[in-house]
């Protein structure tokens, strides 16, 4: 199925590794134009694609990459609030400055980027985001300020897909359960105590493995493409119907 991609212009948060680097070369791969934004110039230089450095935890930074991605691009279409991540643990265990850090890379990034993305995406007739959340946004684990500035992401989705229908212009969320990922945890965890690792596909997953990356950059580029036009606001789970989000109980 032709999705309708070609010659699109994205940019990703977050796209210098993971989830934010598959999806870049899954666009690519269906004939869009992609930047990407990292905050290390080496590992943007490593990916091969145009690359725009910010911390997007600085909504000045943030604004700015995002018009330099347009420009380099010669406009904007599409737009990945890939960035996130999680400081601190609990309530009980996390400083107030942890919060913010944790709400600052998750929802207040995707509102900046997509909230500074509107003219180009008008400029362009209308465009589509897509805000990475996670399952813990709907499943929480023990981890409450990565939980709630997930929900917060969804909840976000959800809302621009009102706000911002009336300019054309679509938001959804993805939820990724566990990914197996090159480089990431989960490859980690599986390397190092592949006994737990075993127990937690097996009793977590009805299909007995993790999330597989492919089975998340699918579902992102149908979501951003001309062909997923009946979908916004909405939230698109990719967890293989796992059970628990938090491993934390296997791994201690």
């Amino acid at each position: 199925m032709d999705l309708g991609l070609a010659g699109k212009k994205a940019f990703i948060t977050g796209g210098t590794q993971g989830i934010g680097l598959a999806v870049a070369r899954a666009l690519v791969a269906e004939g869009a134009q992609v930047a990407v934004c990292g905050r290390d110039p080496e590992r943007l230089a490593a990916t091969g694609l145009p690359g725009v450095q910010a911390d997007v935890t600085d909504p000045e930074q943030l604004g700015r990459a995002v018009d330099d991605a347009a420009e380099l691009l010669g406009g904007l279409d599409l737009l990945v609030a890939n960035a996130g991540g999680a400081f601190g643990g609990g309530l009980l265990d996390s400083t107030p400055e942890e919060w913010a850090q944790t709400y600052a890379i998750n929802v207040l990034h995707a509102a900046h980027a997509i909230r500074t993305a509107v003219p180009h995406f008008e400029r362009q007739g209308g465009g589509s985001a897509v805000v990475v959340a996670s399952i813990t946004g709907w499943k929480p684990g023990p981890k409450s300020s990565y939980a709630s500035a997930k929900a917060a992401e969804i909840h976000l989705a959800a809302a621009l897909g009102q706000e911002l229908g009336p300019r054309n212009i679509r938001v959804n969320a993805l939820s990724p359960g566990s990914v197996l990922a090159e480089g990431g945890g989960w490859e980690w965890f599986k390397e190092h105590h592949p006994e737990r690792f075993e127990k937690f596909e097996r009793e977590d997953f009805p299909r007995g493995r993790l999330v597989e990356l492919r089975e998340v950059t699918d579902v992102a580029c149908f979501l951003l493409s001309p062909r997923a036009s009946g979908i916004n606001g909405a939230n698109i789970c990719v967890d293989a119907a796992q059970d628990h989000p938090s491993a934390g109980r296997l791994f201690p």
